[in-house]
């Protein structure tokens, strides 16, 4: 049996189901990895979507208001989608461990246990068997690559690796991502790797199934892909060169061909559409900027000298066309098996909308995001190695000029844009994430507000 529950605009959250689950998700919610809103206070739940996906497994869409919270303009963060597969037992197993969400004592579920039903075992294996099939349970919709058959049977694991979203691994033959703060629209992980598949691009494994909503609105909520079992993401690989003293220029030679790669087939599936040009972008990152210097206070002597790289971008050559890209390029979004680089993680940057993740960008901020990430491999090490992040940035902008035909080097203001815009992004994701990594960003603002001044 499928059920949905449609709230009325202003639901309370403890109307119905959210009578049970209220309490036990404001405890559990800001705990996870994958919530944005933990330097925030959740001040409501609304149950936006409930469908039982099979019995003892709810599917949740459930929209987390925060209490004000002083911000420009005096608007108050308005909260975020997120989706929720929760599983309901009488009489759970006793190994249920961090999966365990808590013991609902009100409301149509006291009584019952909850839990992460992504952490049980039956439940994640139940959810592949719909993935096989495709079909529809309520609002969801259940899809798939036709000439890719996917085998039952795959013993599921979840991955520990920090991230904004949830992944299981089945069987090490493939990977399942659920998204986790939900948007309206078709998710560019999906989008993107779609298209890069229809183009031929090898560089992208192709999604296989995947799943969908149409309620509240319609919005991609998982991919299923091949997983590339004995892959080691770049971050992995940096930091091990790094640590043996080994050189890095080969492989950022190689990855950044690999990127050009896939602009280019990027370039080639969607039709090039007109953007902002450089002063509308110099505006939106100077926005940024005071955003973030609002809500981290060590940014603030920075600014002057920071705002002078995006005041410089009206005398720039406008560069390479805008395109649809990456948009969260770094060393943890890229898997080296074998000799060749692949590609992951095309959502882009969950924090920002939806609508502007699927629009059409530099290619130099992918480039930018890759440089500014070797800088963060080469200072996990003490004392800073700078040659060995300057030598891979010169690595990888070589191989990538050689394919795609322009030099990234050769774009220096806006390459010095595009990086003080992603180390303020830094910036304030360490701050709200990983108090203690902000040290790496700061260093760079200092740098380049300084470069600035």
């Amino acid at each position: 049996m499928q059920k949905t529950a449609t709230p009325r605009p202003g639901r309370p959250a403890d109307a119905g189901p959210m009578a049970s689950l209220s309490g036990l998700l404001r405890d559990w919610l800001p705990r996870q990895r994958w919530f944005a809103g933990k330097d925030r206070p959740v001040a409501d739940l609304v149950l936006l979507s409930m469908t039982e996906v099979f019995p003892g497994c709810l599917h949740l869409l459930v929209h987390a208001g925060h209490a004000a919270v002083p911000s420009p303009g005096g608007a108050p963060p308005a909260g975020d989608c997120y989706q929720l597969l929760l599983g309901v037992r009488q009489h759970p197993s006793p190994r249920l461990g961090r999966a365990l969400i808590g013991r609902a004592e009100e409301g149509p579920l006291a009584g019952m246990t909850v839990f992460d039903a992504l952490q049980d075992p039956r439940s994640a294996q139940l959810l592949l068997e719909r993935l096989r099939r495709p079909g529809a349970a309520g609002p969801l919709r259940f899809e798939a690559d036709p000439e890719a058959a996917v085998p039952a049977g795959l013993v599921p694991r979840v991955l520990d690796a920090e991230q904004s979203n949830s992944s299981l691994v089945y069987g090490d033959s493939y990977i399942l991502k659920l998204f986790r703060r939900i948007q309206p629209g078709v998710n560019p992980d999906l989008e993107l790797s779609g298209a890069l598949a229809g183009q031929g691009c090898g560089r992208v494994p192709a999604p296989v199934a995947w799943f969908r909503t149409t309620h509240p609105w319609e919005a991609t909520l998982g991919v299923l892909q091949p997983f590339l079992r004995n892959a080691s993401d770049g971050w992995t690989l940096a930091l091990e060169a790094l640590a043996a003293g080994d050189d890095f220029t080969a492989e950022a030679r190689q990855l950044g061909r690999a990127t050009a790669e896939v602009h280019l087939a990027l370039a080639s599936a969607f039709p090039a559409r007109e953007h902002g040009g450089n002063d509308l972008m110099a505006a939106a990152m100077t926005e940024r900027l005071e955003l973030a210097a609002h809500f981290v206070p060590a940014l603030q002597p920075h600014v002057p000298g920071l705002r002078t790289a995006f005041g410089a971008l009206a005398a720039c050559d406008p560069g390479p066309p805008a395109q649809r890209i990456h948009g969260d390029l770094h060393l943890g979004q890229v898997l080296r098996a074998g000799r060749e680089w692949f590609v992951i993680d095309f959502e882009g940057e969950p924090s920002r909308p939806l609508a502007e993740r699927r629009g059409p960008h530099s290619p130099v901020r992918d480039i930018a995001g890759m440089l500014r990430s070797f800088d963060y491999a080469a200072r996990q090490r003490r004392p800073w190695r700078p040659e060995w992040a300057r030598r891979c940035r010169e690595a990888y902008c070589a191989g990538y000029a050689a394919l795609a035909g322009w030099d990234p080097r050769k774009k220096h203001g806006l390459l010095r844009a595009y990086e003080t815009d992603r180390a303020v992004y830094e910036v304030l994701y360490e701050a709200r994430h990983r108090p203690d990594w902000l040290p790496v960003p700061m260093a760079a603002i200092e740098r380049l507000a300084v470069r600035g001044a």
